[in-house]
């Protein structure tokens, strides 16, 4: 068994109003990767992410250019210490 690694991730530019937390969500759950996404008042996007490296490693490259509509043109990606404690991944409001 591989050791689980979280991310947060703050992703800015054209990234709401284009699916960019749906697709985030899809993308997660095909990769069996738990934690959340969310629209921030300041235009950006964050997540927390946490699985399995490898499938990590794919979700942030999702993140760094997002959904075909969206146009990111910076992101931030902060290691976590993995807590264990999502179990799904979900679309906060």
């Amino acid at each position: 068994m591989s050791k689980k690694v979280r991310k947060h991730v703050f992703v800015s530019g054209r990234v709401q109003g284009v699916g960019f937390r749906a697709s985030t969500r899809n993308k997660a759950q095909g990769l069996n990767i738990n934690g959340w996404v969310k629209n921030l008042y300041d235009g950006r996007v964050e997540a927390v992410i946490e699985g399995e490296p490898e499938a990590v490693k794919q979700m942030v490259s999702f993140f760094k250019k997002g959904p075909r509509m969206a146009n990111v043109t910076d992101y931030e990606i902060n290691d976590e210490t993995p807590k264990g404690n999502l179990t799904t991944f979900s679309v906060k409001y």
